[in-house]
């Protein structure tokens, strides 16, 4: 369990140093946050055609709202999150890439439900935007990411390194 601890405490540092630097921001975030708010919109529009989007920014032409995904919005910190748990777990390297396929589908699908339920809840009532923005949906995609790393960890097989505990061994039916 330390080695899991240690391993996840330096992947996400490494991982959060890399995703601040400007190449990682021109290459990786801000593409990333422009398609999040390209496939919001897309969604959007199936309801509404009075809506665009912007690089980052979602904006309603029928009465101005506008929402821009920012940095902790655009559920790449929940990735990366997910991923340093993922690769620190001791868990064949085929299990760890079909874990991190489904789970960052699954952080991203919570995430684009997110914006849209927040570009509506804003055009509402601005009160339940800020609380809904600021507490609801910030702890909702950290538990999806929980949630999504602990059912993984159920199913997937360990690899125990040398210092682990033998199994215990199968309990014998009577008979």
């Amino acid at each position: 369990m330390l080695r899991f601890f240690l391993m996840f405490v330096l992947l996400l540092a490494v991982l959060f140093g890399l995703e601040l630097t400007p190449w990682a921001q021109d290459w990786f975030v801000l593409p990333w946050t422009s398609a999040l708010a390209s496939i919001s919109t897309w969604i959007v529009t199936l309801f509404d055609g009075n809506v665009v989007a912007a690089g980052k920014i979602m904006r309603s032409t029928t009465n101005g709202f506008a929402v821009s995904i920012e940095a902790g919005c655009n559920g790449v910190e929940a990735t990366l999150v997910l991923l340093a748990a993922m690769l620190a777990f001791p868990a064949p390297w085929k299990h760890r890439i079909i874990g991190l396929i489904i789970g960052i589908f699954a952080v991203q699908l919570l995430n684009i439900l997110r914006v849209v339920s927040l570009f509506y809840l804003g055009q509402w009532n601005y009160d339940a935007f800020e609380y809904a923005h600021l507490y609801v949906w910030q702890a909702l995609i950290m538990l999806d990411v929980l949630v999504v790393w602990l059912i993984w960890v159920r199913r997937v097989p360990r690899m125990d390194g040398p210092g682990s505990p033998p199994a215990a061994p199968p309990a014998l039916a009577a008979g």
